[in-house]
């Protein structure tokens, strides 16, 4: 696994997870004392184990969106579901907000979901008796919160995604688009710090996942969640990760931002995923910029270095001088120039530090 660094500005840890197992099976805490820590998967399934999820170790910072993605059968629903514990890990520790998950009762867990912790699932588990407005005031109900104020607050999470004129319908007579905003919004009503989401867009055909995709990343940049969210999908991860975290039969291959991985992929199995991703519609700027070079001086042309390269790649490529990039607050941080450009994107695997 490769670098597990934050992304740039982060806030502190809110999950950590550390050694985290989950075996499926009979005797399976005494065969994972027995192995030491060391797990082969193909052992454990002789010995009639499922290797769910092998010692997983990382942080999730405040405000960060992991993507954690996998095939089927790869561990990522189950690492989900022991880091909310839904499922108890076989071995290991996970800390939520400095609380150790593993130590807390069955009360105590239900309260830290009550105000906590947000979840949605590829299922969207609408209540079909009841109306959008009703489904999402329901979790305030269940907390005690008075009707007036829960209806307040799910009138609030109507507009918040988009639903207005709608809260009366059942789910019934909803669109798949429609009712998985229903359940984001019924999430959201509790006002949770983490939102852990499971193959949310996964059952929605592509255009409306894609408006869907839209739609969370609009809610992100509002709400600023801590959000572990679980996909197959590599385009829908590239799209929406700060860091994406891929797994196969249980591990983590690696762990990186999207551009680290898309450019420097850690294992062979993670290169497969990478390879037919067109670059120029993921990496930033800042990715595969130079340092600055005193020597020589830069052509007009400034772009920022959060910026998209296919956004900037036809401006670049017509400059014969380097190009500055500059950050917020336009002061240069590095620079591009065409030849350079043209290699990341057509040249084969070759990162910023020119390396294959």
């Amino acid at each position: 696994m490769s670098s597990q660094e934050p992304p740039a500005g982060a806030g502190q840890a809110i999950i950590r997870c550390e050694s985290v197992y989950k075996i499926f099976g009979n005797n399976a805490g005494q065969m994972l004392m027995d192995s030491e820590g060391v797990v082969d998967s193909r052992k454990f399934l002789e010995a009639g184990l499922v290797v769910g999820v092998n010692d997983v170790s990382f942080e999730v910072h405040e405000g960060e969106l992991l993507v954690i993605m996998g095939l089927s059968g790869s561990g990522k629903s189950t690492l989900l579901r022991c880091i909310s514990r839904l499922t108890d890990a076989t071995a290991g520790k996970i800390y939520v907000e400095g609380l150790d998950l593993l130590a807390l009762n069955h009360r105590q867990l239900i309260e830290l979901r009550r105000s906590k912790m947000g979840m949605v699932f590829q299922n969207f588990g609408l209540l079909p008796h009841k109306t959008v407005l009703e489904n999402i005031a329901f979790p305030l109900q269940v907390k005690g919160v008075s009707t007036r104020e829960s209806v307040k607050r799910a009138m609030e999470m109507v507009h918040l995604v988009g639903l207005d004129g709608r809260e009366n319908y059942f789910p019934r007579e909803l669109s798949g688009g429609q009712q998985q905003r229903v359940g984001i919004a019924r999430s959201l009503a509790v006002e949770p710090d983490i939102w852990f989401l499971d193959e949310p867009f996964s059952a929605l055909d592509p255009l409306i996942r894609k408006e869907m995709q839209d739609e969370f990343l609009r809610l992100q940049g509002v709400l600023g969640k801590t959000i572990l969210f679980v996909t197959h999908d590599f385009d829908e991860a590239l799209r929406l990760a700060d860091r994406i975290a891929i797994m196969k039969d249980g591990i983590v291959e690696q762990l990186d931002t999207p551009a680290n991985i898309v450019l420097n992929p850690a294992t062979e199995y993670v290169r497969r995923f990478t390879e037919d991703v067109p670059r120029e519609k993921v990496l930033r700027v800042e990715s595969v910029m130079d340092p600055v070079d005193a020597s020589e001086v830069p052509g007009d042309l400034r772009v920022p270095k959060d910026a998209i390269i296919e956004s900037v790649a036809e401006e670049i490529l017509g400059q014969e001088k380097q190009v500055a990039v500059v950050d917020p607050d336009d002061r240069v941080v590095g620079t591009l120039h065409s030849s350079h450009v043209l290699k990341v994107l057509f040249g084969g695997r070759t990162g910023k530090d020119g390396e294959t």
